[in-house]
């Protein structure tokens, strides 16, 4: 007699938890290589953002559905005040990054509620941050950078029959975007001139 399939949010559960039994044992064969690329457009802060291909376990996985694109920029009224001609609202990379930092925190929560058996009946994560655009526009030196952002802020609205804050909080502080912006990266910087690049071939 065939079981019966427990799927819950979305998720098979029993292969859910055999994704994560194997990925505790074959930690390697599960590790994530992600990247992405933008390419400057011709006005001052526009960008074309790319992302596509990526590794899982060694192995580059690339298919044309993945290839997502971005259009980065910055808010017309600021760009207006900057003297730009014929500025245009696009989506600001700082504020693509704190929906991220939103949706991570979701990502966190639900993965673990699901594996733990908590149903979520509703989630909101509103992140927000007071940003000082002054080492950007080389107003203040670059040794200020530890500045430019103040009061963070992830405020997790969310309605459950098993709520525990302290679960909660635990859950979305493992979300890897969480890691991303909390804990020092080391972030290697490489640049490469036409030069360098033409000595390469």
């Amino acid at each position: 007699m065939a079981t019966e399939r427990r799927v819950d949010h979305g998720v098979d559960l029993d292969r859910l938890e055999g994704f994560a039994e194997y990925a505790a044992d074959n930690p390697d064969e599960v590790r994530l290589g992600l990247g992405a690329r933008s390419t400057y457009e011709g006005t001052c802060a526009h960008s074309l953002a790319k992302v596509d291909s990526y590794e899982l376990g060694g192995e580059t996985i690339a298919r044309g559905t993945r290839e997502y694109t971005i259009p980065y920029g910055g808010w017309k009224e600021v760009l207006d005040a900057g003297g730009w001609v014929g500025a245009t609202d696009r989506m600001e990379p700082i504020e693509v990054a704190l929906s991220a930092l939103a949706s991570c925190i979701n990502v966190g929560i639900t993965i673990n509620a699901v594996a733990s058996g908590v149903d979520i009946e509703h989630l909101e994560t509103r992140v927000r941050a007071d940003c000082d655009p002054g080492v950007l526009f080389s107003t203040k030196e670059l040794g200020e950078a530890d500045s430019v952002f103040e009061n963070l802020t992830a405020e997790i609205e969310i309605e459950s029959p098993d709520l525990d804050r302290d679960r909660i909080d635990e859950w979305a502080r493992r979300a890897p975007v969480y890691t991303l912006v909390s804990l020092d990266q080391d972030v290697e910087l490489a640049v490469t001139t036409p030069t360098e690049a033409a000595a390469d071939d």
